[in-house]
């Protein structure tokens, strides 16, 4: 994101824009400034309709009869985080130390893109390092093969994950023989 953008972003968030054409200017800078309008638009028509997607970030009930926008700003911003063309790589990690990125905001971390191959921290160092995925399932595989109980192993959720992807996730745990699911939403409420 542009700096100019993000300061907007940021000013706007803070006067507590709720919605009208306010939240609806805001929501299309939003848009232009992270994947961009020809990417978002067409995205966004599918938002919460019977032939597209649910929204990342909620579960929007399903009316009988839909509207061509059955989204909020919220939604505008999450689909902007996960349609990004920005990409996160190993040489991203090369010039961030974990220390360094800890200092950082999390609107600025967001702005870096998404994270494009798997990634460890070997002991004793401050960098993570990209590996295959072959590496990573065997490196999760072997961790979890080496649990005395299926009971040992939590599988967190965050409120960005989809809700198809965390529905996936909770197969593949149940699967594993645990329902320790813990997502942000009971963690925060407890």
């Amino acid at each position: 994101m542009k700096d100019e953008d993000e300061r907007r972003l940021r000013v706007e968030s803070s006067e507590g824009i709720a919605g009208g054409f306010g939240a609806l200017a805001s929501s299309l800078r939003f848009a232009q400034a992270g994947p961009g309008l020809a990417r978002s638009l067409p995205t966004l028509a599918r938002l919460n309709q019977e032939t597209g997607f649910d929204c990342p970030g909620c579960a929007w009930p399903d009316p009988e009869h839909r509207s061509r926008a059955e989204f909020c700003e919220n939604g505008v911003k999450h689909v902007a985080h996960e349609t990004t063309r920005k990409r996160v790589d190993g040489r991203f990690f090369e010039r961030w130390s974990l220390s360094q990125l800890a200092t950082q905001s999390d609107q600025w971390l967001e702005a870096q893109g998404r994270i494009a191959e798997p990634c460890w921290r070997p002991a004793g160092r401050d960098h993570y390092q990209p590996i295959s995925w072959e590496e990573a399932c065997a490196r999760i595989g072997a961790q979890l093969r080496g649990l005395s109980s299926p009971d040992e192993a939590v599988f967190y959720t965050s409120g960005r994950t989809a809700n198809e992807t965390a529905f996936l996730y909770q197969l593949l745990a149940r699967q594993f023989g645990t329902n320790n699911l813990p997502d942000c939403s009971n963690m925060c409420h407890e």
